[in-house]
């Protein structure tokens, strides 16, 4: 439990921001959410703010594919409903609205400097510990991103962070409850156990009882309501053979390809901030100072370890790495393009403060050849072409089944081949009925009563299809024969449960006025004690355990308490509990840890109640 309470109390505001880079690193298509769309029609409003339906759709689509990745083999189409994920999707982007003007409401902020700062020590950006500007650029340029469209994303999310943190963290406790906490966390008991089986085998049923239960129970003895469709599947895969790419083209796309590399510079610097304490007028004199100190020959790596007030390069002498145009604040930039290799520049003025900036090294860009790119540029160029006609006979598809009575004619219009699935119901089955989206579609009223073909369903970026109900086979009383071993095999259990239960109401009643002795086997079995078990003992049923920490406290040693407890398998457990033991006082660096875990999570509680008070005075509107 100690290790549990560190792992939920620590690092904030850390784990808020690094999370995010995380999560970013994770997936595909994150930034679809937040970038700016032309679609008019909206999902929703928050104070007037819109969420589009475009945003809403990309946000639907992050969520399937977070999900595909994390269960990766053992992701289940079937197990995704659209209405779901799209109620989950909009109700997140309303949230995190909220929370965005909830911040800039309170007037959090974030400075350039310390985004600059998580940009550069973030591992995933980093080659060999040092932040790699390319590195930087290949993976948001994975993600979809711009640069500045990655940092304003990331200095949303670290708003949100802040406020998170501002409120979660005020989170406190006061000594009687840490005590409290301490002594039911930390109370042990000491109890015995004794198994009673039910036991199946010794039941007997009569074919009058078998047949009462199967007409009790006629609603669960149904065949399942089932479908099997006709489907036409469009790839985008197939028209890869029907492109081709011209050699000016290829040269074009080579080009701009190269184009994109850029020079790399070795920076160091000196900063001295600009801040409540330090006027602009004493930091432009010490800069100077420091000028001064470098002009009579001092090191400028061991002048920036002593002065420099940017925490994330002053141990290392003032070093930033390499990095191309477009991470550093535009005049800092424009300074270290103007020097030579070991020039430093006069003082340079910024949002963060004065800074003196030294060229370290700068390192010309590796250009491919041509030879090399060229089947990456062929891919490339065909799957823009490939893109566009799949689009175009995706929407061909879905007006020639809108047009049509039946699959044939879209077909022939497409040549593509008429499938039939095997019989499927409600829940999904397998192959193409382990999409939800093609449940949903087969057993819509459109479909299934209307006999209409479906619109498109995208089944996964690649691949769309259109379908209709082929067959329908509404449910049916299913023959007591087909479900009579069923039935016994659960009437079985049940009896031979409620007789253990029985058994064991009896033995305790017998145990509790004295008439079975507690130290005594009870039916040829011992019982199992067990000393100072812990609230998270193992080897012990979680059931069992749980009931344990819920019985009363005995009145003295010999007159224990006692409960049972019901497994799965229909056996009880008869639980004696003789003893409970308080523990001794926590040790202060305890107190603190149980401090600490009840405080963040009193704050969490009040951050959820603070989202919760922003949903219930916000003007929300949902289309």
């Amino acid at each position: 439990m100690l290790q549990n309470i560190r792992d939920n109390s620590q690092g904030w505001i850390a784990k808020t921001i690094i999370g995010v880079i995380v999560v970013l690193m994770a997936l595909t298509g994150f930034d679809a959410i937040f970038q700016a769309t032309t679609n008019s029609n909206d999902a929703a409003k928050v104070n007037g703010e819109e969420i589009s339906q475009n945003e809403l759709s990309q946000a639907v689509d992050m969520q399937r594919r977070q999900l595909m990745q994390q269960l990766g083999k053992d992701f289940d189409a079937s197990l995704l409903d659209e209405k779901m994920l799209r109620d989950s999707a909009l109700k997140g982007l309303i949230d995190r609205k909220l929370l965005l003007q909830g911040a800039q409401d309170s007037k959090f902020a974030f400075s350039e400097a310390a985004l600059d700062q998580v940009i550069l020590q973030t591992p995933e950006f980093q080659v060999d510990g040092k932040f790699s500007a390319e590195r930087f650029d290949q993976v948001i340029r994975q993600l979809g991103y711009s640069r500045m469209q990655f940092r304003q994303m990331l200095a949303q999310e670290m708003l949100i962070g802040q406020l998170r943190a501002g409120l979660a963290g005020s989170g406190f406790v006061t000594d009687a409850q840490v005590l409290a906490f301490a002594r039911l966390e930390k109370q042990t008991r000491d109890f015995a156990t004794l198994n009673i089986q039910a036991d199946s085998s010794t039941v007997k049923l009569t074919d009058d009882e078998v047949k009462a239960y199967y007409d009790k129970h006629a609603k669960e003895f149904m065949t399942p309501d089932q479908v099997v469709i006709d489907y036409l599947e469009l790839k985008k895969a197939s028209f890869f053979d029907q492109v081709s790419v011209k050699d000016e083209d290829l040269q074009a796309a080579y080009q701009k390809e190269i184009a994109n590399l850029s020079e790399q510079r070795r920076a160091a610097h000196i900063l001295i901030e600009v801040n409540d304490k330090v006027t602009e007028a004493q930091a432009k004199a010490k800069i100077e100072e420091i000028q001064a100190r470098l002009a009579k020959g001092e090191s400028f790596e061991a002048l920036a370890k002593e002065f420099s007030q940017d925490p994330g390069s002053a141990s290392n002498g003032g070093d930033l790495g390499y990095a191309g145009p477009g991470v550093y604040d535009p005049e800092f930039e424009k300074a270290l393009y103007a020097l030579s290799k070991d020039q430093v520049s006069a003082p340079v003025r910024t949002d963060f403060g004065f800074h003196l900036i030294k060229l370290l090294g700068v390192e010309a860009p590796e250009v491919p050849t041509f030879a090399s790119l060229k089947d990456k540029l062929v891919r490339d160029l065909k799957t823009q072409q490939v893109e566009q006609r799949f689009v175009e006979a995706t929407k061909q598809l879905e007006d020639a089944a809108f047009e049509a009575s039946d699959l044939a004619q879209p077909a022939q219009d497409l040549k593509l081949t008429v499938h039939t699935s095997a019989p499927f119901g409600r829940e999904g089955g397998e192959g193409i009925a382990a999409n939800r989206a093609v449940v949903t579609a087969a057993f819509s009223p459109e479909v299934l009563d209307e006999g209409a073909n479906s619109t498109a369903i995208e089944l996964d970026p690649e691949t769309v299809v259109v379908l209709r109900a082929k067959e329908h086979r509404k449910p049916e009383q299913m023959p007591l024969e087909s479900v009579d071993g069923a039935i016994r095999a659960q009437l079985a259990k049940e009896h031979a449960s409620a007789a253990a239960k029985t058994r064991a109401d009896e033995l305790i009643a017998g145990l509790r006025d004295g008439k079975t002795a507690l130290d005594k086997p009870v039916d040829g079995q011992n019982w199992k004690v067990i000393e100072a078990a812990t609230r998270s003992q193992e080897g012990i049923d979680p059931a069992v355990l749980q009931a344990l920490f819920r019985m009363p406290k005995p009145e003295s040693k010999d007159k224990p308490t006692f409960s049972s407890v019901t497994l799965p398998d229909g056996s009880l457990v008869v639980v004696r509990l003789n003893g409970v033991n308080e523990a001794a006082a926590p040790s202060d660096e305890e107190k603190a840890q149980y401090r600490r875990y009840l405080a963040s999570r009193v704050g969490q509680q009040d951050f959820a109640a603070y989202r919760k008070q922003l949903e219930s005075e916000a003007d929300i509107e949902r289309f």
